[in-house]
């Protein structure tokens, strides 16, 4: 072995002797650590989070499993906008703009801080009432077209119980039927359309307790919101010792807006990992939660 040889081997033999000896930086590890869990808490925060639906509230537009995204910056920010409700009460919003008639929204009701999953109705100033199950806006009837019954599939997540302890509904009563072979859901829908022209298709499925609100002027900064599932949905319709949003809701109360699917889950996975994939409801993926709009 020459001496260039020689020189080489020993200059590798310090380096390793030299990482040996200096070992894991588990200081720097942990700062990079905790900085990225900042980053993810600040984007879910301030820029977007995922949000899971966990019941049929806003059936058939939303159903229970799926997985979809929130946007947080399109109404500015307030004290329920942290992804964990940490802060106090605060009114108002910072860079605050109000939704939109139509919008799909998450709501974290006034003294509470569970997040809800709604579509805003009225907008400040804007006289509400319901009267057997039709919207009155501002005096005027908000029109809905039958569209005639809708069979969702019943499954692992969907359950179409018409027990409310195991949180179904009365009005599923008689709605389980069987098409070739598998078991549906059978909705009544219509498609509402608001003053905007707004459009989307809600369920109504009977007379329900939900079905008359009397007119109600909503407040400034303050928004009505309900389920797309009327006589399922514990909205503004209802107060908050009933588990609803107790009336209109204050803007600052709104947490995101809803944007699409990512994904959505059946409920048949289990710990095998070959049923992770066949879980999923193919015909789910990507789609829109923003309304569509007609010609006014």
């Amino acid at each position: 072995m020459g001496a260039d040889e020689l020189a080489l081997s020993s200059k590798r033999s310090e380096r390793r002797q030299s990482a040996t000896r200096q070992g894991t930086d588990w200081w720097a590890e942990l700062r990079g650590l905790v900085w990225l869990v900042l980053g993810v808490l600040a984007f879910h925060s301030l820029i977007a989070k995922p949000f899971y639906i966990p019941s049929e509230s806003m059936l058939p537009t939303l159903r229970v499993g799926d997985q979809l995204i929130v946007s947080k910056y399109p109404y500015g920010y307030s004290f329920v906008t942290p992804t964990f409700h940490l802060l106090p009460p605060i009114p108002g919003r910072i860079l605050g703009r109000l939704p939109a008639r139509g919008d799909i929204v998450i709501v974290t009701p006034p003294q509470h801080s569970t997040d809800y999953i709604k579509r805003v109705i009225g907008l400040p100033g804007d006289t509400i009432a319901v009267r057997d199950g039709i919207v009155w806006l501002n005096g005027k009837a908000v029109p809905r077209e039958p569209l005639g019954e809708r069979l969702v599939p019943i499954d692992g997540n969907t359950h179409c119980d018409p027990d409310p302890e195991r949180g179904g509904s009365i009005f599923y009563e008689g709605r389980r039927v069987v098409h070739q072979g598998k078991a549906y859901c059978s909705l009544t829908l219509f498609r509402e359309t608001l003053p905007n022209g707004a459009s989307y298709d809600i369920a109504d499925l009977g007379d329900s307790a939900g079905d008359n609100f009397p007119p109600t002027v909503i407040p400034k900064n303050h928004v009505f919101l309900m389920g797309d599932n009327r006589d399922n949905s514990a909205d503004s319709r209802f107060s908050l010792e009933q588990g609803g949003l107790g009336g209109p809701v204050p803007w600052e109360n709104l947490g995101g807006r809803a944007e699409f699917i990512t994904f959505s889950r059946d409920g048949s996975s289990t710990w095998n990992p070959l049923t992770w994939f066949t879980g999923f409801r193919g015909d789910r993926f990507g789609i829109s939660l923003h309304p569509t709009h007609e010609d006014k």
